[in-house]
């Protein structure tokens, strides 16, 4: 299985960035791999997968396995698992726990969590958790794996505001087909200071992944060119329903994707309310008719049922399609609310230093070469070098306007940033708040904002299409003292 699911990953490099083009497909170079030639990929048998088949699942909450004075210590087994995404067809997967996604883990503001995972995978894994503000030991960095059969203890501080984080693999080389193939998960911050917002909680705030597969006949989860997967799963099945009560709910969206944006829209343009992104609560509520969140994006949303009477039903969709169908199926007292003013900003000093990164794939070689700043990532070579407690701005452009453009994500490790602007235009209304991720369309510059705390060592930033990281659209920073 694990063959089937990447052994095309080094020698497909030209293949995969198309997937951020327009008609990819039609694009592939002829004679780059078997499955492809001139006017793309060959037919194939793939699954039937019926529309609201199937319920939406949650995912199991981690449960410590040790309540310390100090910490909640818990323990994951990385391994293979045969799961059921189209109904009557086992699928192999890998997995954090077992399932297609991994067990949430509800975290709690300034209290630590001590998390051992166990390899039992025939391949080197790690586990990165997106967005988390940690020790560079606990970071998951790119060459920081844990072999085949042994073990690695994370230690996660969780000394930021309440937020949507998620972990999920950063091995390199292999990250992309690894998150694709099943590893990843939530990781919830929950703060007792929101509690005033009387935000919607409890059974009623609801973790959903989105993501994108392509599933063959046989139940097989194939690995091929991104825009081929045009099969939608929400927390891991295909097209689901949930079935909602009339009244708020929050959801937690994480596009899980390796390599896809997502515009969601509710029927009947029912307004989604943003209140939270990548590193927690927006300053104020943003009503807005469509989503738009790329590769390891998070918003939070609350949507009010409350309007829709027991058997009506509301579908969430994308350009490409349906995503998950809700079901009023009761009615509920709701004393939650949504309040005009939610969590400031803190001020930020005055940046010293400003840096430019440059996203750049180099055509002209018989394999592309995918570049920040002209170069691949190298693990010996440090791109910047950082001091602790300084503010910087960085300019983010993406230079890739050929063949009709490729797009682009910036993932920054270990801090949140503010995006100041996008083109010299004001940001997006989704850039608000604090980010760790964000779209940078071909030809578009964004600058952030960012200051470095107390942590020292080693991190990366990176294209989060993982299909582009996988192959050296990566960096590294160092932050000394």
């Amino acid at each position: 299985m694990h063959n089937r699911l990447g052994n095309h990953l080094l020698n497909r490099r030209n293949l995969l960035a198309l997937g951020g083009l327009t008609g990819a497909a039609a694009l592939l170079p002829p004679g780059r791999d078997g499955r492809y030639g001139r006017h793309g990929p060959r037919p194939r048998r793939l699954a039937h997968v019926p529309a609201f088949s199937v319920e939406m699942p949650l995912p199991p909450v981690a449960r410590p396995v040790q309540v310390r004075p100090d910490a909640d210590v818990y323990q994951v087994r990385i391994k293979p698992a045969r799961v059921e995404i189209v109904p009557g067809l086992l699928t192999p997967v890998l997995t954090f726990g077992g399932g297609f996604v991994g067990p949430t883990f509800r975290a709690r503001t300034g209290r630590r969590a001590i998390v051992k995972y166990h390899n039992d995978l025939d391949r080197a894994a790690n586990v990165h958790l997106h967005g988390g503000h940690v020790p560079a030991v606990s970071d998951g960095h790119p060459m920081d794996v844990i072999d085949p059969g042994r073990f690695r203890v994370y230690d996660y501080p969780n000394t930021q505001q309440g937020t949507t984080l998620w972990y999920h693999d950063h091995s390199h080389h292999t990250e992309a087909r690894n998150v694709y193939a099943g590893l990843h998960g939530f990781y919830v911050i929950e703060d007792p200071a929101e509690a005033k917002y009387g935000l919607p909680r409890g059974r009623y705030d609801v973790p959903i992944m989105i993501r994108d597969a392509l599933i063959g006949q046989d139940g097989e989860l194939i690995y091929d060119v991104p825009d081929t997967r045009t099969t939608l799963l929400a927390n891991g099945r295909p097209q689901p329903y949930f079935r909602v009560a009339a009244r708020k709910y929050r959801f937690r969206l994480l596009n899980g994707t390796t390599h896809r944006l997502f515009r969601l829209r509710l029927e009947g343009d029912l307004p989604l309310i943003q209140i939270g992104s990548d590193g927690g609560l927006l300053p104020a509520p943003q009503p807005m008719r469509e989503l738009l969140i790329s590769s390891g994006e998070r918003a939070d949303v609350v949507v009010d049922f409350s309007r829709f009477k027991p058997g009506d039903q509301v579908t969430m969709h994308d350009t490409s399609g349906t995503v998950l169908r809700f079901d009023v199926v009761r009615r509920a007292r709701d004393h939650s609310r949504v309040p005009d003013v939610l969590r400031p900003l803190p001020d930020l000093p005055e940046a010293t230093v400003t840096r430019d990164v440059v996203f750049n794939l180099d055509l002209t070689t018989p394999k592309w070469r995918y570049l920040m700043n002209e170069r691949e990532y190298d693990p010996e070579r440090v791109d910047f070098q950082v001091r602790r407690g300084a503010t910087e701005i960085w300019r983010i452009h993406n230079a890739d306007v050929e063949r009709g453009g490729i797009n682009h994500t910036f993932h920054l490790h270990l801090e949140q940033f503010r995006v100041l602007d996008r083109d010299g235009e004001p940001p997006w209304p989704t850039d608000l708040g604090r980010k760790d991720t964000i779209y940078v369309p071909p030809g578009a510059s964004a600058r952030i904002k960012v200051r470095f705390t107390e942590h020292l060592g080693r991190y990366v930033y990176h294209c989060h299409f993982l299909d582009h990281s996988s192959l050296g659209m990566m960096a590294q920073l160092q932050i000394v003292p």
